[in-house]
């Protein structure tokens, strides 16, 4: 098993060996039943559509949950010390923290594909926007956990890692939110840098290589970041 892969074990172990995984996966659950739920009732389509456009603020709170004790925890405590002194490169810690915390993400909105089946079975969805809402919420899960993880790594404390982190995107969604509709080059760089115009896109079933740069790219930014903040460590 590679170094990344060893940290991506550890890491996901932890997160099933403590209540946190077991928690946001049921309080998601809960949620995003509730407003698929609710919004089936209220317009009568079998579309995803409209339960998603709540999702993205679901995801804004329970992502920094998921990455809050990755790096935090470890600077409190200590053990990011023997961990920066292992035969491992600081990109293979933070990458496999990464790929642990996004693999709880995407098993935290597995249970929706359920949803889909009760649609097939009452009527006929629009499977196309469906596997695009998905491909979009996998991508800005990746963005979600990379922002996440950065602010765990600046910070000690868990509960402050958590707070930032639900805050940083509830910005980028509201800021996304408040330049719907409006005009000139400052709510256009608005709508850019916000999430909410990118991930509005997948749930309509298009795939714009826009959107998927915009993820990609802002996710690749975020982790070189957090693994020069993890590198700064060493010279302490």
């Amino acid at each position: 098993m590679t170094s990344t892969g060893t940290i991506f074990q550890r890491e996901i172990n932890a997160y099933f060996l403590s209540p946190v995984a077991y928690v946001v996966i049921a309080v998601f659950v809960v949620f995003s039943g509730y407003f698929f739920s609710v919004m089936l009732g209220l317009t009568q389509e079998t579309t995803l559509r409209y339960s998603l456009a709540y999702t993205q603020f679901i995801l804004s709170i329970l992502t920094p949950v998921i990455t809050m004790r990755l790096f935090a925890e470890e600077n409190k405590t200590g053990t990011i010390e023997p961990l920066m002194t292992a035969p491992i490169t600081d990109f293979e810690v933070v990458f496999g923290k990464f790929l642990s915390a996004w693999a709880l993400y995407n098993i935290m909105i597995a249970p929706t594909a359920f949803y889909i089946i009760f649609l097939a079975w009452v009527g006929s969805p629009d499977y196309g926007a469906i596997i695009a809402s998905y491909i979009g919420l996998i991508l800005m899960g990746g963005l979600f956990v990379a922002i996440g993880i950065l602010v765990s790594a600046i910070t000690k404390n868990q509960i402050i890692a958590a707070v930032i982190g639900i805050v940083a995107l509830l910005i980028l969604l509201v800021i996304g939110l408040a330049s719907v509709g409006s005009e000139g080059w400052f709510y256009n760089c608005l709508r850019y840098i916000g999430t909410y115009d990118h991930w509005d896109t997948f749930t309509k079933g298009l795939i714009d290589t826009r959107d998927v740069v915009y993820y990609v790219s802002f996710t690749a930014l975020l982790i070189f970041i957090v693994v020069r903040i993890v590198e700064s460590r060493r010279w302490r």
